[in-house]
Parts: C-alpha cells; sequence; structure tokens
C-alpha cells in the first residue's frame, strides 16, 4: 500500500490527537461494511429523487465521525455535494440568538465537492453551473457565444432551472438571486457576484441590507434555514450534481441545552426534517444525525424525550441485541472486531513506517500482544473505545521508531502490566488489584 507522505502525515497527526482525518480515510477504512453499504443504500435513493435521513449512535471515540467521514468521501466521488457541521454551545437546529442560522453558516461555508474536498465550494458550484449551461446552450443552439441570440437562449435555460424552484418554499427569491448571479456573471461584475454568494451564505444581518444591496426583501434566518437546505438541494440536481448529502455531527449539544423549552424546539426542528425526508416534500436530499446513545434515547433530555420523536425512532418489538435492522432510521454502532483492529494496527504501521522511512520492526505477534493487552485492561470490555487504542498504537509505533534497541515485545507486555496493575509492590499487586476492579 503506497500512500503519499503529505496524506501519511496527516492520518497519523489526525489519529494521533484523536480526531478524524478529512482525508486519507481509504487507506484505513476497515469494518463498517454493513453500515456503510446501508447508507450507501440510502445514497441510490437519494440520486433518484428522494431522501434519507438517519441517526448514526455511538459511544465517543467509537467511530461515528469516522463513518460520517467515510460517506462524505463516497459520496463525493459519486458527484454529490456535501455539507457538513458540529454542534456546539453557538450552534444548534434551533434558536433565539442565531444559533440556527450559525449551523447554516457552518453547512455552506464547509460545502465540499470531488474537485474541493475541503470546503468553500459555493462559488465553484456556481461559476460551474453557468458554464455548464452556457455549454449546453451552445451545443443544443449552434450559435456563436458572442452572438445576442446566444445570450437569449442561455437565459432560457437559466430560467427552466429557476422556474423549478419557484414552486418551493422562498423559491421565488432564491431563483432571482442565481438571476443576479448570472448577469453579474456576463456582465463581469464580481462585486455583485460577491454579493449573492455573502446573501446565500447567510451574512446579511438585516432585510434592509439586502434590500438595498441586491433588491430582495428577505434574509436566511434561524427559522428558515433548512428551507434553503432543501432549496440548494434541488437546485445542485438540476445544476449537474447527484444531490446534496448533509452531516450533522455531535447532537450531544443539544441534549446539553439547560432549557427544557430550548431542547424540544430543537427536537421540532429534527422532526420537520424527519417527516419532510421520509414523506416525499424534500428531494436529493439526505441527512445523517450523529449522537451518542445518551443523547438519543434519554427519556428525559435526549432525543426521545420528544414523544414524536421516540414513537418514531426507537425500536419496534422485534428488536433485540445481536439483530440489527440496518433499515432502521437509527444505526446502532458496534465495536470493532478484534481482527478488525488487527487489520487496522497492521495498516497503521505500514503508514507510519512509509511516512518516517522506516525498515518495519513490529511483528504481527507484537500487534496481536498490544490487542491483547489493551482489550486485557479493566472495564476494557465495556468502556475502552478504538479511538483509545489507535492513539496507544501510534503512540507505540512513534517510541519504537525513535528507540531502535527497545525490545517490542517486551515493552508491549510491560505496559500492559504497568496500565492494568495500580499499585508498585508486588506482595499489595493482587489486594489493589481487586480494589480497583469494585
Amino acid at each position: 500500500m503506497k500512500i503519499p507522505k503529505r496524506i501519511a502525515q496527516a492520518v497519523i497527526n489526525s489519529l494521533k490527537g484523536g480526531v478524524v482525518p478529512r482525508i486519507g480515510l481509504p487507506y484505513i477504512t476497515v469494518g463498517r461494511e454493513v453500515e456503510i453499504d446501508a447508507l450507501l443504500h440510502d445514497v441510490d435513493i437519494i440520486e433518484e429523487g428522494g431522501a434519507s435521513f438517519r441517526f448514526i449512535v455511538g459511544k465517543y471515540g467509537s467511530g461515528k465521525s469516522f463513518l460520517l467521514q467515510t460517506i462524505r468521501s463516497h459520496v463525493m466521488d459519486r458527484n454529490f455535494v456535501v455539507v457538513d457541521a458540529d454542534l456546539s454551545p453557538e450552534r444548534r437546529l434551533q434558536g433565539t440568538k442565531g444559533q440556527g442560522l450559525a449551523t447554516y453558516k457552518e453547512l455552506i461555508r464547509n460545502m465540499s465537492t470531488k474537485t474541493r474536498p475541503d470546503g468553500g465550494a459555493l462559488t465553484l458550484i456556481l461559476d460551474r453551473w453557468i458554464s455548464g449551461v452556457q455549454s449546453e446552450a451552445a451545443a443544443e443552439s449552434g450559435l456563436d457565444i458572442s452572438s445576442p441570440e446566444f445570450s437569449a437562449v442561455v437565459e432560457k435555460k437559466i430560467f427552466e432551472v429557476i422556474n423549478a424552484l419557484n414552486e418551493m418554499v422562498h423559491g421565488f427569491d432564491f431563483a432571482k438571486l442565481l438571476t443576479i448571479y448570472y448577469r453579474a456573471s456576463v456582465s463581469g461584475d464580481d462585486e455583485q457576484k460577491a454579493k449573492v454568494v455573502k446573501w446565500f451564505r447567510g451574512e446579511y444581518v438585516n432585510k434592509t441590507e439586502a434590500k438595498t444591496e441586491l433588491g430582495v426583501n428577505i434574509v436566511i434566518t434561524d427559522d428558515d434555514w433548512y428551507e434553503y437546505i432543501k432549496l440548494f438541494a434541488t437546485f445542485l440536481k438540476k445544476a449537474g450534481y447527484s444531490g446534496l448529502l448533509v452531516l450533522v455531527d455531535e447532537l450531544v449539544n443539544i441534549y446539553k441545552i439547560p432549557n427544557a423549552i430550548t431542547r424540544q424546539y430543537n427536537y421540532e426542528k429534527i422532526l420537520t426534517m424527519y417527516n419532510d425526508t421520509l414523506q416525499g416534500k424534500a428531494k436529493y436530499l439526505g441527512i445523517i444525525m450523529g449522537g451518542t446513545p445518551q443523547c438519543i434515547e434519554d427519556t428525559r433530555r435526549g432525543v426521545y424525550s420528544y414523544e414524536a420523536l421516540r414513537s418514531r425512532l426507537a425500536e419496534g418489538r422485534f428488536g433485540r441485541e445481536g439483530i440489527r435492522d440496518m433499515l432502521a432510521p437509527v444505526i446502532h454502532l458496534v465495536p470493532l472486531t478484534y481482527e478488525e483492529m488487527l487489520v487496522l494496527t497492521e495498516k497503521l504501521a505500514d503508514i507510519h513506517a512509509q511516512l518516517f522511512g522506516y525498515e518495519q520492526r513490529i511483528t504481527q505477534a507484537d500487534m496481536i500482544t498490544f490487542i491483547k493487552t489493551e482489550f486485557g485492561r479493566i472495564g476494557a470490555d465495556s468502556h475502552i473505545t478504538p479511538r483509545e487504542v489507535i492513539r496507544d498504537f501510534i503512540e507505540l509505533l512513534d517510541i519504537v521508531y525513535q528507540n531502535p534497541a527497545l525490545e517490542i515485545s517486551d515493552f508491549i507486555a510491560s505496559g500492559g502490566i504497568e496500565y492494568s496493575k495500580p499499585a508498585a509492590e508486588e506482595e499489595t499487586a493482587e489486594t489493589d488489584f481487586a480494589e480497583f476492579e469494585i
């Protein structure tokens, strides 16, 4: 497996820091085939004009964010546009002080395509749309680009897209802004184009400012930002993309909201999105939200505290441990198997050796010992996560690389003993070990 050093460094540094790399995921993806297949089935439906909504549920460090980023990478390769955001105290789905709008701004800021995977793709998408319409018009009409008749043909095609949006909520103003952008593009007015992009990003403070600069008497707000996401999904399909995928992580930040009424408003927004996607009110749109089991299933503060959502999302009578329904709206992540963890450590060891240019010394037997040591720790069966194991393994690789004389197998074993025994003295180790377990 050959990997560019730039990507290798991003992968190793991100994982050691406990975060998911945004590039290089195919090099380290292990397991999760069932979950990925289920989500890619949703993608097929979205591509054909449908919509989907899923929750990815797992403990901190269990691989939620990794799975979201893996899907993100997959769908961009299939010509989808992806927007993603992590919720925070300042970013919610609904708020009275701009928190909902802040989430919208973050989503649009992170708008990504295959050719612009790191975000900021809005301007590129708009320009590509106009260029595509012009190319299509030239091919169909046979007219020269500089002829007056050509502009009329292009405008006709532009209005075909715009008419499809007019029927949707806020579609008229959205379409008007696309027209302004097109005309500014034709006339070379970059300042006007920048104003339209500013509006699409939700950066106009009030209607007066938008009216003065663009002639539209509306701005995106906390209450209606989701309507514009639906508009973007339809527009992107018309612009030649396969659809729009929205990824929202850290749902726990809604769970943490102290005010019960504010939490309910946020859950109400989730219900709106869920109903829209399942009832066919949204097209070419997929929404995936990531959260911990507590923030979903807690009937006092979590998503299930909102009865309308609980009744839709909770498992039915036939749901039971060990039998998974991957067509359900909530996907629970199960821990990676020991075999999958071994494959992952092998991949990481290979990437680490390539990055630092050394002959790999750590053997498969060493990796097996490492995994046994990690999962042999007290409470590991219920508390250890892939994040912790990966971080420990990269630390081990760093130490082995910097200390060539180190006896790897002895070092792993000794490290495991020190980790699991709280007492240093051999004669008291057994007693203290029992107390630690309690």
